[in-house]
Protein backbone atom coordinates (compact mmCIF):
# COMPACT_ATOMS: atom_id res chain seq x y z
CA UNK A 1 0.00 0.00 0.00
CA UNK A 2 1.11 3.12 -0.52
CA UNK A 3 0.47 7.02 0.97
CA UNK A 4 -0.52 10.13 -1.02
CA UNK A 5 -1.31 13.72 0.81
CA UNK A 6 -3.67 15.17 -1.29
CA UNK A 7 -5.16 19.09 -0.81
CA UNK A 8 -8.35 19.97 -1.60
CA UNK A 9 -8.64 23.53 -2.87
CA UNK A 10 -12.36 24.72 -2.19
CA UNK A 11 -12.23 27.86 -3.97
CA UNK A 12 -14.30 30.78 -5.46
CA UNK A 13 -14.11 31.02 -9.56
CA UNK A 14 -15.20 34.19 -10.61
CA UNK A 15 -17.23 34.15 -13.42
CA UNK A 16 -15.09 35.19 -17.09
CA UNK A 17 -11.76 36.19 -14.77
CA UNK A 18 -8.85 33.93 -15.57
CA UNK A 19 -6.17 36.01 -14.66
CA UNK A 20 -8.03 36.66 -10.98
CA UNK A 21 -8.76 32.63 -10.67
CA UNK A 22 -5.07 31.99 -11.42
CA UNK A 23 -4.29 34.15 -8.71
CA UNK A 24 -6.79 32.14 -6.43
CA UNK A 25 -4.68 29.37 -7.52
CA UNK A 26 -1.93 30.47 -6.53
CA UNK A 27 -2.68 30.98 -3.46
CA UNK A 28 -3.99 27.71 -2.64
CA UNK A 29 -0.86 26.00 -3.94
CA UNK A 30 1.18 28.37 -1.74
CA UNK A 31 -1.16 27.03 1.53
CA UNK A 32 -0.22 23.44 0.12
CA UNK A 33 3.53 23.61 -0.80
CA UNK A 34 5.55 21.19 1.59
CA UNK A 35 1.77 19.84 2.94
CA UNK A 36 0.77 18.08 0.00
CA UNK A 37 2.03 15.56 -2.75
CA UNK A 38 -0.95 16.44 -5.18
CA UNK A 39 -3.54 19.18 -5.02
CA UNK A 40 -7.18 19.04 -6.54
CA UNK A 41 -8.68 22.31 -8.12
CA UNK A 42 -12.77 22.37 -9.12
CA UNK A 43 -14.07 22.15 -12.38
CA UNK A 44 -13.86 25.15 -14.92
CA UNK A 45 -11.55 26.76 -12.37
CA UNK A 46 -10.66 29.62 -15.23
CA UNK A 47 -13.98 30.98 -16.52
CA UNK A 48 -16.67 28.95 -14.20
CA UNK A 49 -18.82 26.40 -15.12
CA UNK A 50 -21.36 26.57 -17.02
CA UNK A 51 -20.63 30.67 -18.44
CA UNK A 52 -22.55 31.01 -21.82
CA UNK A 53 -19.48 33.43 -22.69
CA UNK A 54 -16.90 31.09 -22.40
CA UNK A 55 -16.40 29.57 -26.29
CA UNK A 56 -15.06 33.18 -26.65
CA UNK A 57 -12.54 33.73 -23.90
CA UNK A 58 -11.20 29.67 -23.65
CA UNK A 59 -8.57 28.90 -25.33
CA UNK A 60 -6.84 25.49 -26.80
CA UNK A 61 -4.95 22.80 -25.10
CA UNK A 62 -1.83 23.43 -24.81
CA UNK A 63 -2.32 27.12 -24.69
CA UNK A 64 -2.27 30.24 -22.79
CA UNK A 65 -4.58 28.75 -19.54
CA UNK A 66 -2.81 25.31 -20.08
CA UNK A 67 0.12 26.59 -19.73
CA UNK A 68 -0.30 28.60 -16.77
CA UNK A 69 -1.53 25.89 -14.99
CA UNK A 70 1.92 23.62 -16.13
CA UNK A 71 3.42 26.83 -14.90
CA UNK A 72 2.35 26.68 -11.49
CA UNK A 73 2.59 23.21 -10.90
CA UNK A 74 5.97 23.61 -11.77
CA UNK A 75 6.50 26.21 -9.77
CA UNK A 76 5.26 24.75 -6.68
CA UNK A 77 7.07 21.26 -7.43
CA UNK A 78 3.25 19.58 -6.97
CA UNK A 79 1.04 17.32 -8.90
CA UNK A 80 -1.80 19.27 -9.51
CA UNK A 81 -5.55 18.18 -10.97
CA UNK A 82 -7.59 21.17 -11.90
CA UNK A 83 -10.75 21.64 -14.27
CA UNK A 84 -10.10 24.05 -17.51
CA UNK A 85 -12.20 25.46 -20.43
CA UNK A 86 -10.85 23.80 -23.37
CA UNK A 87 -11.40 25.23 -27.24
CA UNK A 88 -10.95 22.91 -29.93
CA UNK A 89 -11.30 24.26 -33.43
CA UNK A 90 -14.75 25.65 -33.23
CA UNK A 91 -16.03 22.80 -30.47
CA UNK A 92 -15.67 23.46 -26.66
CA UNK A 93 -15.07 21.31 -23.53
CA UNK A 94 -15.54 21.45 -20.23
CA UNK A 95 -12.24 19.85 -19.72
CA UNK A 96 -9.77 18.78 -16.89
CA UNK A 97 -6.05 18.26 -16.61
CA UNK A 98 -3.68 16.39 -14.42
CA UNK A 99 -0.46 17.63 -14.28
CA UNK A 100 2.97 16.72 -13.40
CA UNK A 101 5.13 18.32 -10.40
CA UNK A 102 7.25 19.18 -13.39
CA UNK A 103 4.82 21.09 -15.68
CA UNK A 104 3.64 17.96 -17.93
CA UNK A 105 0.15 17.16 -18.83
CA UNK A 106 -0.26 13.35 -17.66
CA UNK A 107 -3.77 13.27 -18.54
CA UNK A 108 -6.37 15.21 -20.00
CA UNK A 109 -9.94 14.67 -19.37
CA UNK A 110 -13.57 15.70 -21.27
CA UNK A 111 -16.13 15.92 -19.37
CA UNK A 112 -18.82 13.16 -20.64
CA UNK A 113 -22.32 13.47 -18.65
CA UNK A 114 -22.48 16.95 -19.38
CA UNK A 115 -25.71 18.31 -17.62
CA UNK A 116 -28.73 19.25 -19.29
CA UNK A 117 -28.77 23.29 -20.12
CA UNK A 118 -25.36 23.35 -20.83
CA UNK A 119 -25.43 21.02 -24.31
CA UNK A 120 -24.82 24.56 -26.25
CA UNK A 121 -21.88 25.40 -24.14
CA UNK A 122 -19.62 22.09 -24.19
CA UNK A 123 -19.55 19.38 -26.51
CA UNK A 124 -19.27 15.88 -25.42
CA UNK A 125 -16.17 13.82 -24.39
CA UNK A 126 -15.42 11.10 -26.41
CA UNK A 127 -12.37 9.06 -24.10
CA UNK A 128 -11.36 7.68 -20.84
CA UNK A 129 -7.81 7.00 -19.43
CA UNK A 130 -6.01 6.41 -16.22
CA UNK A 131 -2.23 6.86 -15.82
CA UNK A 132 0.16 5.47 -13.56
CA UNK A 133 2.22 7.74 -11.46
CA UNK A 134 4.27 7.69 -8.16
CA UNK A 135 0.97 7.63 -6.53
CA UNK A 136 -0.28 4.69 -8.10
CA UNK A 137 -2.62 4.28 -11.16
CA UNK A 138 -4.55 7.63 -10.96
CA UNK A 139 -8.19 8.45 -13.62
CA UNK A 140 -9.38 11.92 -13.92
CA UNK A 141 -13.20 12.67 -14.53
CA UNK A 142 -15.52 15.72 -13.68
CA UNK A 143 -18.25 16.31 -11.69
CA UNK A 144 -21.70 14.69 -13.14
CA UNK A 145 -19.28 12.07 -14.85
CA UNK A 146 -19.59 10.33 -11.31
CA UNK A 147 -23.55 11.08 -10.70
CA UNK A 148 -25.02 8.07 -9.72
CA UNK A 149 -26.99 8.22 -13.35
CA UNK A 150 -23.45 7.86 -14.87
CA UNK A 151 -21.32 5.14 -12.82
CA UNK A 152 -21.02 3.45 -15.77
CA UNK A 153 -17.78 6.04 -16.31
CA UNK A 154 -16.66 5.68 -12.55
CA UNK A 155 -17.35 1.74 -13.38
CA UNK A 156 -14.39 1.83 -16.24
CA UNK A 157 -12.05 3.50 -14.03
CA UNK A 158 -12.42 0.70 -11.59
CA UNK A 159 -11.86 -1.91 -14.42
CA UNK A 160 -8.75 -0.53 -15.35
CA UNK A 161 -7.74 -0.50 -12.00
CA UNK A 162 -7.28 3.22 -10.97
CA UNK A 163 -6.28 3.71 -7.09
CA UNK A 164 -7.29 7.02 -6.84
CA UNK A 165 -10.40 9.20 -9.05
CA UNK A 166 -10.47 12.47 -8.72
CA UNK A 167 -13.05 14.75 -10.06
CA UNK A 168 -12.99 18.54 -10.10
CA UNK A 169 -16.39 19.78 -9.39
CA UNK A 170 -18.83 22.73 -9.10
CA UNK A 171 -21.68 21.20 -6.94
CA UNK A 172 -24.50 24.10 -7.26
CA UNK A 173 -28.11 24.16 -5.77
CA UNK A 174 -31.07 26.47 -6.21
CA UNK A 175 -31.39 30.20 -4.66
CA UNK A 176 -34.06 28.97 -2.59
CA UNK A 177 -33.04 25.38 -1.34
CA UNK A 178 -32.35 25.79 2.04
CA UNK A 179 -29.21 23.34 3.46
CA UNK A 180 -29.99 23.38 7.06
CA UNK A 181 -33.71 21.64 6.32
CA UNK A 182 -32.58 19.75 2.68
CA UNK A 183 -28.70 18.68 3.42
CA UNK A 184 -26.42 18.90 0.73
CA UNK A 185 -24.33 15.57 -0.09
CA UNK A 186 -26.40 12.49 -0.65
CA UNK A 187 -26.29 13.47 -4.50
CA UNK A 188 -22.09 11.92 -3.89
CA UNK A 189 -21.95 9.64 -1.02
CA UNK A 190 -24.16 7.23 -2.60
CA UNK A 191 -22.34 6.69 -6.37
CA UNK A 192 -18.65 7.70 -4.44
CA UNK A 193 -19.60 4.95 -1.49
CA UNK A 194 -20.41 2.14 -4.06
CA UNK A 195 -17.47 2.87 -6.66
CA UNK A 196 -15.37 3.14 -3.88
CA UNK A 197 -15.71 -0.19 -1.80
CA UNK A 198 -16.75 -1.77 -4.72
CA UNK A 199 -13.03 -1.17 -6.59
CA UNK A 200 -11.41 -0.27 -3.61
CA UNK A 201 -10.61 2.69 -5.22
CA UNK A 202 -10.38 6.26 -3.61
CA UNK A 203 -12.13 8.88 -4.45
CA UNK A 204 -11.56 13.09 -3.77
CA UNK A 205 -14.69 15.53 -5.56
CA UNK A 206 -13.12 18.55 -4.89
CA UNK A 207 -16.02 22.02 -5.63
CA UNK A 208 -15.88 25.43 -6.20
CA UNK A 209 -17.77 27.57 -4.22
CA UNK A 210 -19.53 30.94 -5.31
CA UNK A 211 -22.07 31.96 -8.04
CA UNK A 212 -23.16 31.10 -11.66
CA UNK A 213 -23.43 34.36 -12.80
CA UNK A 214 -25.35 33.72 -16.61
CA UNK A 215 -27.20 30.98 -18.84
CA UNK A 216 -29.66 28.22 -17.61
CA UNK A 217 -28.32 28.14 -14.23
CA UNK A 218 -28.15 31.44 -13.48
CA UNK A 219 -28.12 32.57 -10.07
CA UNK A 220 -27.78 29.09 -8.87
CA UNK A 221 -24.98 28.81 -5.54
CA UNK A 222 -21.99 27.19 -5.70
CA UNK A 223 -21.64 25.36 -2.52
CA UNK A 224 -18.27 23.50 -1.89
CA UNK A 225 -19.18 20.89 0.22
CA UNK A 226 -15.93 18.30 -1.41
CA UNK A 227 -15.80 15.20 -0.21
CA UNK A 228 -13.37 12.36 -0.43
CA UNK A 229 -13.25 8.83 0.21
CA UNK A 230 -11.26 5.88 0.96
CA UNK A 231 -10.93 2.61 -1.27
CA UNK A 232 -12.99 0.99 1.67
CA UNK A 233 -16.32 2.87 0.90
CA UNK A 234 -15.35 5.45 3.81
CA UNK A 235 -15.68 8.63 4.05
CA UNK A 236 -12.26 10.32 4.95
CA UNK A 237 -13.73 14.29 5.10
CA UNK A 238 -16.35 16.87 4.25
CA UNK A 239 -15.82 20.16 3.55
CA UNK A 240 -17.67 22.84 4.60
CA UNK A 241 -20.64 23.94 2.69
CA UNK A 242 -22.15 27.40 1.42
CA UNK A 243 -21.24 29.75 -1.53
CA UNK A 244 -18.99 31.44 1.32
CA UNK A 245 -17.52 28.29 2.08
CA UNK A 246 -13.85 28.60 0.89
CA UNK A 247 -11.59 26.21 2.64
CA UNK A 248 -8.52 24.31 1.88
CA UNK A 249 -7.28 20.73 3.90
CA UNK A 250 -5.00 18.17 3.03
CA UNK A 251 -5.98 14.48 3.52
CA UNK A 252 -3.75 11.49 3.57
CA UNK A 253 -5.04 8.40 1.32
CA UNK A 254 -3.83 4.82 1.66
CA UNK A 255 -4.05 2.86 -1.54
CA UNK A 256 -5.20 -0.60 -1.74
CA UNK A 257 -3.44 -2.73 -4.26
CA UNK A 258 -6.16 -4.64 -6.02
CA UNK A 259 -5.75 -8.59 -6.14
CA UNK A 260 -8.03 -8.92 -9.17
CA UNK A 261 -8.35 -7.83 -12.41
CA UNK A 262 -9.96 -8.50 -16.07
CA UNK A 263 -12.27 -11.09 -15.90
CA UNK A 264 -11.09 -12.40 -12.73
CA UNK A 265 -12.29 -9.12 -11.03
CA UNK A 266 -15.47 -9.39 -13.38
CA UNK A 267 -16.27 -13.29 -12.13
CA UNK A 268 -15.75 -12.24 -8.61
CA UNK A 269 -18.04 -8.56 -8.75
CA UNK A 270 -20.69 -10.55 -10.37
CA UNK A 271 -20.70 -13.16 -7.62
CA UNK A 272 -20.97 -10.46 -4.92
CA UNK A 273 -24.74 -9.32 -7.00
Amino acid sequence: MGRVRIGMAQMPVVFGKTEENLKTMESFLRKAEGRADLIVFPECCDLGWGNVDAPGLCHEIPGKTSLAYCGLARKYHIWMAAGITEKSGDKTYNAALLISEEGEIILHHRKINVLTGVEDVYEIGSRLEAADTPFGRLALDICADNAENSMVIGEAFGRMGADILLSPSAWGVSPDRDLKKDIYGMEWYRPYSKLSEKYEMAIVGVSSVGFLENGPWGGWRVIGNSIAYNGKGEVVKVLSCGEYAEEFCVVEIETIPHSRKGTALAEYLAGRE
